[in-house]
């Protein structure tokens, strides 16, 4: 990929390999060191100057965010899936400091450019930490019906800007807390709801995005919308706003990264609002990224877990090129236009666009037979492939549902076994399944029938199944979907339980603990109060799992 430094992959090697995924990025203040905890709750820190990276903490459980900007170079914060927060020390790898307070998971931490200051926030409240004494300064509460988007303190100044989730935005002068503005609500007629922020290194604009494809452009000092611009008819919601620092604009910064639903940051002079590039695809999508405040590196973290560090200046070469000799034409501008919205057009060179399969190609000519393999791997029967139709998933979050039992055939790639089919078939009702519908009464007659003969095909396949009281369960969304196919509707069922359910049988005839531990340790990592609840009530994971 264009711009790719290094592309760091944390994997396991052993009888189950995998990958332990990154979670989240944070540079330091020069922008040299960036800083990268995953969900094992490893802690890294990679000199992209030296070219070397260390260890610098276990913490045993998951971060939610991560601040490496602190007043003492060697310290960095570090919100915990306990929601906790932890100061640590990336020389001597010690525990600095232990701080908590909050009640749900902490979203962000924002460090005062001094780097003596930090606010950290979750959806119920927000806190103000003094970070030489790592007591708890203020403590901002809010209601349970308003909720907190995200509070942090505008670059270079004494302000501190709140944002919550009714779309109102207050400025607090740091030192007295007191309220020194609320930005007017937004034009009438938008229907935009701000979930992300940024704001530029002069602290005098700041964007606001949210599930829409329009962002809103602030000026902090006239308290105005500057503008409304609308990206591109692909991005219809923003996960993330950075703004992209330069040495010699003097702060007021002109390039704003915009990571979009579809996994791919755009990058947009916000004056001209010409897209300038972008950085990952629909099939290496960005989860997350951090923007190095020199300007000189993007750290992305990939929705499949590695750490991409893109350089800015390679991104950057090609709009730095001597424009070729263009031929234009005067147009009359039209006159209804609106002065405050804007469209993003693209600033770039166009190219003609090129399939994904052939940078594979390029990139690994040398092992053209592996290539071959991965593209049969890929190609399902019917002309589909199994790469578009991810890409289709991530961007549309479900298949059409004229096509959606069609793709799910060809996804599982079913045998329709018809000979093995009738054979299950011939044998009757399973003596297990005879009086079903005394347990399980449905009024469709035809539905419980075909719900039957699966059940019986199963234990007729295997005899567990005709001891197994959640198997009717776990069939009968799958028969209800493909009543009008017994074959497929057989075949889907036991495609799912063999790759999906295969360890669920290993205690049988007792529960099946490991898959029951594995959602008691998901419910205790996600909400422990109601893990403590059920409890307390003696309802134990065979009830709720």
């Amino acid at each position: 990929q264009q711009g790719v430094l290094a592309n760091i992959i944390h994997s396991t090697t052993g009888y189950h390999s995998k990958t332990i995924r990154f979670l989240h990025v944070a540079f330091n203040s020069s922008g040299d060191s960036l800083l990268a905890g995953d969900h094992q709750g490893n802690i890294y820190v990679f000199d992209l100057i030296g070219n070397r990276f260390n260890l610098v903490q276990r913490t045993a459980q998951s971060c939610t965010a991560l601040a490496f900007s602190l007043r003492r170079k060697t310290e960095f914060l570090v919100a915990l899936a306990d929601y906790s927060v932890k100061c640590f020390d990336t020389d001597t790898k010690e525990l600095v400091s232990w701080m908590r307070g909050h009640d749900s998971s902490v979203s962000s931490i924002s460090v005062h450019s001094s780097g003596r200051y930090a606010i950290t926030t979750s959806a119920d409240t927000a806190q103000l930490w003094d970070l030489d004494t790592f007591q708890r300064k203020r403590k901002l509460n809010v209601r349970q019906s308003v909720g907190i988007q995200k509070v942090f303190f505008l670059p270079l100044s004494n302000t501190i800007i709140s944002c919550f989730k009714d779309n109102s935005v207050f400025a607090w002068e740091f030192d007295t807390l007191h309220c020194k503005y609320q930005l007017p609500s937004p034009i009438e007629g938008s229907s935009l709801r701000y979930k992300v922020f940024a704001a530029t290194r002069d602290g005098r604009v700041l964007a606001a995005g949210g599930k829409s494809n329009h962002l809103h452009l602030w000026c902090l000092e006239s308290r105005q919308l500057l503008r409304i611009i609308q990206m591109p008819t692909k991005v219809r919601s923003v996960r993330h706003l950075e703004f992209l620092a330069d040495s010699f604009d003097g702060g007021s910064n002109q390039v704003l990264g915009v990571l979009s639903q579809d996994s791919i940051m755009r990058f947009v002079n916000v004056r001209t609002c010409k897209l300038l590039f972008d950085v990952g695809s629909h099939e290496e999508g960005i989860a997350t990224a951090a923007l190095s405040p020199n300007g000189r590196y993007i750290a992305a973290v990939m929705e499949n877990g590695s750490l991409n560090i893109y350089s800015i200046q390679a991104l950057t070469q090609e709009l730095n090129k001597p424009p070729p000799p263009l031929f234009k034409v005067i147009d009359e501008a039209s006159k209804g236009t609106s002065q405050l919205t804007m469209r993003v057009t693209s600033g770039r060179p166009e190219r003609p666009w090129k399939p994904k399969g052939n940078k594979v190609h390029a990139k690994i000519s040398r092992l053209q037979p592996n290539a071959s393999l991965e593209d049969k791997e890929n190609e399902l029967p019917d002309g589909l492939n199994k790469k578009r139709l991810q890409a289709l998933l991530k961007g549309f979050g479900e298949y059409p549902a004229k096509y959606r039992m069609f793709v799910w055939r060809s996804l599982l790639q079913l045998p329709e076994n018809h000979l093995a089919f009738s054979s299950l078939l011939d044998k009757g009702t399973h003596s297990a399944f005879v009086h079903l519908q005394n347990e399980y009464p449905i009024k469709s007659r035809k539905l419980l029938r075909v719900l039957q003969r699966t059940l019986s095909a199963l234990a007729h396949w295997s005899a567990i199944f005709g001891e197994m009281p959640y198997i009717p369960l776990l069939a009968f969304p799958f028969v209800k979907l493909f009543q009008n196919n017994q074959l497929i509707c057989f075949e889907v069922v036991a495609t799912v339980i063999v790759n999906w359910c295969q360890h669920w049988f290993e205690f049988f005839p007792n529960p099946p603990i490991n898959v029951l531990s594995m959602v008691e340790n998901l419910l205790a990592h996600h909400d422990k109060e109601l893990l403590q609840h059920l409890m307390n009530c003696n309802i134990t994971s065979q009830v709720y799992a």
